[in-house]
């Protein structure tokens, strides 16, 4: 079950940042044994994009992974299974919320290089919460047994929303990985990521693990962000068309033509799945305020 906790109430629980009301998972829901990330960004940024190359690359070297969109607009998995596939709280719905009348393939479905993708969906605009979604997501995977032999989940999450909703993947999740671009609008929704983030690790394990330059030739406003705040990149994608391309032919870039650029993206995704898989350190990643970094970023 969920406990909201409301810090003006004096119900029992968990603060989980200062003043927050926030959804909290059932502690038994906890995913053990795999490695667990969570995917984060401004709105339009690459992140479905990210994740499921990065899902590509943690399975081609020998992982299984389990890909869960946490959108919506269920659209994180397509370039990995070709469709939109139903949600959860679709086929949910369709059982009238009696989960013991669903099977792994209702939810569950093998895309690219045999990652397996679930896309938990979300209530109708503003009538609901989505940290609720993700709950019975995870739930149902581990009702089912499907994390038991899981090496790596990756958790695809909406835009920049930072609610408590939006940020229940953080109580599940290893290390927090923000995709970025070298702009002001991609930057100042990644401060406001990792303040999300530190107001978490006060009661979860997550901990920001760096971030991931998206789209993008040069890095000089994101490697002057992350001088100022102790972020750090882990990997850098250029702006290559083959990826724009490869999303509307509904392939990942391990799929697409091999050029020498396409090869060289991804050997990029590659060390990083490799790289995240075998532990990055927490950053002590600190936001800044909105004037410091307007300061910081604008032009003289």
């Amino acid at each position: 079950m969920l406990d909201t906790v409301n810090p003006n109430s004096g119900s029992p629980g968990r603060l989980d940042g200062e003043g927050s009301t926030q959804v909290h998972m059932d502690p038994s829901l906890q995913i053990d044994g795999a490695k667990v990330f969570a995917v984060y960004g401004k709105g339009g940024i690459g992140k479905s994009t990210t994740s499921s190359n990065l899902s590509v690359a943690f399975s081609k070297l020998g992982k299984r992974v389990l890909q869960i969109g946490c959108d919506p607009k269920h659209d994180s998995t397509f370039t990995l299974t070709k469709s939109l596939i139903p949600t959860v709280i679709d086929v949910l719905e369709e059982v009238n919320f009696h989960t013991e009348e669903l099977r792994p393939e209702d939810f569950v479905f093998e895309g690219t290089n045999g990652v397996m993708c679930v896309e938990a969906g979300g209530p109708p605009a503003g009538t609901g919460c989505g940290g609720y979604v993700v709950g019975q997501t995870v739930k149902l995977l581990k009702e089912h047994h499907l994390l038991d032999d899981t090496d790596v989940v990756i958790f695809d999450v909406l835009g920049d929303v930072v609610c408590g909703g939006f940020a229940a993947p953080l109580q599940h999740a290893e290390r927090a990985v923000i995709v970025t671009a070298n702009d002001f609008d991609s930057i100042f929704a990644m401060n406001r990521i990792i303040a999300a983030i530190r107001a978490k690790t006060r009661n979860y394990a997550v901990r920001v693990g760096g971030c991931i330059a998206n789209r993008s030739h040069e890095t000089d406003q994101i490697d002057k962000f992350n001088a100022r705040t102790g972020m750090e990149m882990l990997a850098h994608v250029p702006d290559l068309d083959d990826l724009r391309r490869s999303r509307l032919q509904k392939r990942t870039l391990f799929e697409m033509e091999a050029t020498p650029e396409v090869e060289r993206v991804q050997q990029e995704y590659l060390q990083l799945a490799a790289r995240l898989y075998a532990g990055v350190e927490p950053l002590d990643a600190r936001d800044l305020k909105d004037r410091e970094l307007f300061d910081l970023l604008g032009y003289d």
